[in-house]
């Protein structure tokens, strides 16, 4: 059984960034933490999230990170990638992310833009869907037009 943190910079990102993550059975403690940025409305949306799969919990920080779970050796992180992502709260959490991985964390960098080489294409897409409608409706027209954040998740671990 693996523990996992999200670092979501916006709720919805952790949906499709790391569907395929939060899923996965084996994955039996997740926990998801937001951005302090993340809107009002999509927080409420969230909580939907852990209505539907209890395994999940879901906090918020500040700018300054630091729960104690970021010092456990036995978690994997996940971050927006700080190169790739766009989204200028996406790349400063990923460099967060970047300074642990160079650390000796395990840390996994995803993605929500879909347009990197090492995405891949998910099994479950309809499901996926299916997921993102009922826990975010106020952003369908994000994924109903752009199949992308649909069909494909990538995710990648950096070697130093």
């Amino acid at each position: 059984m693996s523990d996992i943190v999200i670092i979501s910079p916006h709720c919805d990102d952790e949906c499709i960034g790391t569907y395929e993550v939060l899923m996965n059975k084996n994955n039996s403690h997740i926990v998801i933490i937001y951005s302090s940025s993340a809107e009002q409305a999509r927080r409420e949306e969230a909580i939907k999230l852990r209505e539907h799969y209890p395994n999940i919990r879901a906090q918020l920080f500040q700018k300054s990170i630091a729960p104690t779970m970021l010092s456990n050796p036995n978690i994997t992180f996940y971050f927006p990638n700080p190169v790739t992502e766009i989204h200028p709260l996406h790349r400063e959490l990923g460099a967060v992310g970047e300074v642990m991985a160079r650390e000796g964390k395990d840390v996994i960098f995803y993605t929500t833009i879909m347009n990197v080489p090492y995405i891949h294409e998910i099994d479950l897409p309809d499901k996926k869907e299916d997921i993102l409608n009922k826990i975010y409706p106020s952003q369908k027209s994000l994924w109903e037009y752009e199949k992308k954040f649909i069909l494909f998740e990538g995710r990648c671990k950096w070697m130093f």
